[in-house]
């Protein structure tokens, strides 16, 4: 709906001014003389129309200009002599949606349209007085409508333009504390741990040479390192996108699988329901879900077999990944960095998550994310 003024909508603000307006004409009709020699009744409904086609002016501007100077020509000709107020309004109306020129012309047409309607339905030089004084004041009413209009849809440009000057403007400022945070990352803790993770392999690679038995600690440190790094290199990847390349979903998860597949593990991919679209937040958090869970899957389930299985749901989707691997039920999954980010993500969303061992041996990895929520 369009925006609202005075805690109204604005269809039902459009509404009150067009009765307000209709109901204006059609008392200075009634309480002023209208000598002329059209029925009464038409020319009540000329008024009464004029007034209510202020309605559509959001809508359609142009056509309630045409309707509401057709209206003001229509009821001078049936004897009333009423201020064209509708058509004011629809000047003020069409110059604000930039129709400038066409109210312009509009208005040059009926001030000539009243005024000769005027020289007919008034005889006599008191009439012709009557009609060049009220040509005077229409002029100086058009002018002040067309005015109004100008500025308003100036000021609207304006702020128009001021709103995407601060969008840009916090954009970039969050781009480049994003790319700052990324430097002060990549510079504090890039080499800290590739020290560490070097080292760690130097030691586990001595050992072995040597015939020794490798310490459990020190293969938890070359694991880790690993770990971290790959981490890093995600969140450094992650921070330094510029949002320029299309952002992964739905449709780049059958390469997450065919991917994973060529680690030897035997992947396939099911969709199930009727397809429709998804919000981009949605088809992003489900491929970040498959991606964890594969990738979790390939280096830490000891699995021979793989599924990923997506369903489209009346007004959510839902995902399965399951493996046959290692994990047995009983044992609760260790939260890593993986997992709880996929709970973040979910949650943010407004949907559940689940991350357990199978009955049947293995783990699976369930997630409901609704479609009408987000945007």
């Amino acid at each position: 709906m369009g925006r609202r003024r005075f805690g109204l909508p604005a269809g039902v603000g459009d509404w009150v001014i067009a009765v307000g307006v209709a109901a204006l004409m059609l008392g200075t009709g009634w309480s002023g003389a209208h000598p002329g020699t059209g029925p009464d009744l038409l020319g009540h409904a000329l008024l009464a129309g004029g007034g209510l086609a202020l309605a559509a002016r959001r809508r359609t501007p142009v056509v309630v200009l045409a309707v509401t100077g057709l209206c003001a020509v229509g009821y001078q000709a049936a004897g009333f002599d009423v201020l064209a107020v509708a058509y004011l309004v629809a000047v003020y109306g069409a110059v604000r949606a930039g129709h400038r020129a066409l109210a312009v012309t509009a208005s040059v047409t009926l001030l000539v349209a009243l005024q000769l309607t005027a020289l007919a339905v008034h005889d006599g030089p008191v009439g012709k007085a009557l009609v060049q004084a009220r040509g005077t004041l229409e002029i100086a009413w058009l002018i002040a409508a067309f005015a109004a209009g100008e500025a308003l849809r100036q000021a609207e440009q304006r702020a128009d333009e001021a709103e995407r000057t601060r969008e840009e403007t916090a954009r970039r400022r969050a781009d480049e504390e994003r790319l700052h945070i990324a430097r002060e990352l990549h510079d504090a803790l890039t080499h800290q741990i590739s020290v560490i993770k070097v080292q760690s392999e130097v030691a586990v690679h001595v050992a072995r040479r040597r015939g020794e038995k490798v310490p459990e600690a020190l293969l938890a440190i070359q694991e880790a390192g690993r770990e971290a790094s790959r981490e890093l290199r995600a969140t450094l990847s992650v921070l330094r996108d510029d949002d320029t390349t299309p952002p992964r979903g739905l449709g780049h998860i059958p390469e997450l699988v065919e991917r994973a597949g060529g680690t030897g593990l035997k992947a396939t991919l099911t969709i199930e329901g009727q397809r429709h679209d998804v919000p981009v937040a949605v088809g992003r958090t489900a491929y970040r879900i498959v991606q964890e869970s594969l990738t979790n899957i390939v280096r830490h389930a000891a699995a021979a077999t793989a599924s990923v299985r997506i369903d489209y749901r009346p007004g959510s989707l839902a995902l399965r990944i399951d493996d046959d691997g290692k994990a047995t039920p009983g044992t609760a999954p260790v939260p890593g960095v993986g997992l709880l980010g996929m709970r973040e993500r979910v949650t943010a969303l407004g949907g559940l998550l689940r991350a357990e061992p199978r009955d049947e041996g293995g783990f699976t990895v369930q997630a409901e994310l609704p479609v009408d929520r987000t945007s």
